[in-house]
């Protein structure tokens, strides 16, 4: 059972209400995970299992917090919703789930740690093709050079050209754009070349 020297100096160095709570949650990972592995992320006790995370505790001024990496795939009685953490504002050990809950919760978060793939994030839906602007299409019709250089170029970097255009509010500003555009395509540039590493 190896100890972290730095969650012995964080749990001593946070109010005395939280070192109970931060000292129990401790004991129980080890009763219930002997080969866990303490460690400190973002500035608060981890512990992990073959590197992953299972849990972390914080200590605050007036609370502490007890998370579970994938809490959101755990059930239990004593959950609470939108507070910091799975069990909201601790401020005492009578708010943390009896000792029998709490080990369940620290045994299924390591077994969901070891053997479960993380939850994907939904992705955000992918963004609608770039319109190309009538008068840009005109242009570049007149200007197959310009049209196989922006034709060549990856959909982002064909895109900030599309946007540029079509952002212009006034007729006279997408003419000067298009003509600019056409310039800097004949030469294989890209719309923000300027700012591109030589």
């Amino acid at each position: 059972m190896t100890r972290d020297g730095r969650i012995d100096a964080y749990i001593d160095g946070a109010e005395p209400f939280a070192r109970a709570i931060l000292a129990h949650v401790r004991d129980r990972v080890h009763a219930v995970l002997p080969a866990v592995e303490e460690t400190v992320k973002w500035g608060m006790p981890a512990y992990t299992v073959g590197g992953k995370i299972v849990l972390m505790t914080a200590a605050f001024k007036a609370h502490a917090a007890l998370n579970f990496w994938r809490g959101q795939e755990l059930e239990s009685s004593h959950a609470s919703v939108g507070a910091m953490g799975q069990f909201g504002r601790l401020k005492s050990l009578d708010d943390l789930p009896a000792d029998g809950e709490l080990d369940r919760l620290i045994k299924e978060a390591a077994d969901l740690t070891k053997s479960a793939p993380a939850p994907r994030q939904a992705k955000h839906a992918p963004k609608p093709p770039p319109q190309l602007h009538p008068e840009f299409a005109a242009a570049l019709a007149k200007a197959p050079k310009a049209k196989a250089a922006l034709d060549s170029f990856a959909p982002s970097a064909q895109r900030d050209y599309f946007e540029w255009i079509a952002e212009a509010k006034q007729d006279s500003t997408r003419q000067k754009r298009i003509a600019t555009a056409i310039e800097w395509l004949s030469d294989g540039k890209r719309r923000n070349w300027k700012y591109e590493k030589c």
